[in-house]
């Protein structure tokens, strides 16, 4: 029987209402009717008990004000030791209005017990707890899955989101599309730490959490974005002598390679005994290699990945006063030839020559571990084979096409020698 055709007795002593469903004139012991209290003010939920605002919590989450929720159900998943507490609760949500509670007569002691209730309207008591509304992450997410992001990378990742559960789908969603942003508004081109980042994206330099950081860092190259747990280092391994207004320092008397802020350098106003060659190496467990192996004449820099605004413009500072040719390491796979045509700009634009490093199709073959290429990496191939490649690249971009397997360029360097 739908509620508006039931007829309400006037409320007793406590302001309840009491509709029959089942006949009253008929002698029966297992009659049927419904309490409710109308007309009661809002209650003010803050001042209830906090085991009570808990428990309504677990009840309302995800209730909806057409279903008839059993009370033994109820009380099971308050648990024994909430028994009193769950019990109260619900004489109390009666007492105010905020459930129609549906009893019947137990035939065995003739008396009236609560079968089921209705929230009367649970969206309003989920707003005074302060919760989300059931699938609300859900609808959000089916809203932005389809947010335009430019970036492949950022695509890419998105992808891996579907099969999370639609909360943490969400939340990762949300920070691909901060990073569009980032990038859209040229945010990338200069220094920022992640803090930096997470102002920008949640206006909360800590709202970003640990394992989102991980996920992220795992799946995009934030140093592409020019976006470092703490301020970037410049490493580099070199006999150069930089010379700035205040003095100079000679890296040559240092052992192994050392890490410059980018502020430093731009403070560099020369370089004495500047290299014949820059050596680039992405991999860094490689650049470690590279450095302790290299010639004196040479150079060798470390690249993060796709190289970052401040890494950019700090070469670019180098060049400037040290112009000489690039050797370029990248990993062999379809990233590693686009993060070389980029880096190689650099020193175009500098009017200096550019070759790759270890990044040929006979370097490819001779690893003895490769991975599969995925659908990113041969669409990337796809547009890298169809410009104008130096030939080591070509032939590595075909052979990459040919095995349908790409690699990673450290343990091309495990035998790295000066004479490399």
């Amino acid at each position: 029987m739908a509620n508006e055709t039931l007829s309400w007795l006037p409320p007793d002593a406590d302001g309840i209402s009491t509709a029959w469903i089942s006949d009253p004139t008929r002698a029966s012991l297992r009659g049927k009717r419904l309490r409710r209290a109308f007309n009661r003010p809002q209650p003010m939920l803050d001042t209830w008990p906090a085991a009570w605002r808990t428990l309504l919590a677990q009840w309302v989450r995800r209730a909806d004000a057409a279903t008839h929720y059993r009370c033994a159900t109820l009380l099971e998943r308050a648990g024994a030791q909430q028994a009193n507490t769950a019990f109260q609760l619900l004489h109390r949500l009666l007492a105010d209005g905020l459930v129609e509670i549906q009893e019947r007569r137990d035939p065995q002691h003739r008396d009236w017990q609560a079968h089921s209730l209705r929230f009367i309207d649970p969206a309003a008591l989920r707003r005074a707890l302060a919760l989300p509304e059931p699938d609300t992450h859900r609808r959000q997410w089916n809203t932005l899955r389809d947010t335009p992001l430019a970036l492949p990378q950022l695509a890419a990742a998105r992808a891996t989101l579907t099969p999370l559960p639609p909360k943490v789908a969400l939340e990762r969603l949300q920070l691909l599309i901060a990073l569009q942003r980032w990038h859209d508004e040229h945010r990338h081109r200069s220094q920022a730490t992640r803090r930096d980042f997470a102002w920008f994206a949640c206006a909360d330099t800590k709202k970003i959490t640990d394992s989102q950081w991980r996920w992220l860092a795992e799946t995009v190259d934030l140093a592409a974005f020019g976006i470092s747990a703490h301020a970037p280092l410049l490493y580099l391994a070199a006999d150069l002598t930089l010379q700035s207004a205040a003095g100079s320092i000679e890296l040559g008397a240092l052992p192994g390679f050392i890490g410059l802020p980018p502020q430093a350098l731009q403070a560099i106003i020369g370089i004495h005994r500047p290299p014949l060659l820059w050596r680039v190496v992405e991999n860094r467990s490689a650049f470690e290699k590279a450095a302790a192996t290299r010639a004196a004449e040479q150079a060798v820099l470390w690249l993060p990945g796709y190289p970052p605004g401040w890494w950019a413009e700090a070469v670019s500072r180098l060049l400037a006063l040290a112009p000489a040719a690039l050797a370029i390491a990248c990993d062999p796979d379809p990233d590693g030839i686009a993060i070389a045509l980029q880096t190689a700009r650099l020193w175009q634009e500098a009017g200096q020559p550019w070759s790759p490093w270890q990044m040929s199709a006979a370097a490819l073959r001779s690893l003895a571990h490769r991975r599969p290429l995925s659908e990113r990496d041969r669409q990337l191939l796809h547009t890298l084979r169809a410009q104008t490649l130096p030939e080591p690249l070509a032939e590595l971009a075909d052979a990459m096409v040919a095995l349908g397997e790409k690699g990673e360029q450290e343990s091309l360097f495990w035998s790295l020698g000066t004479t490399d």
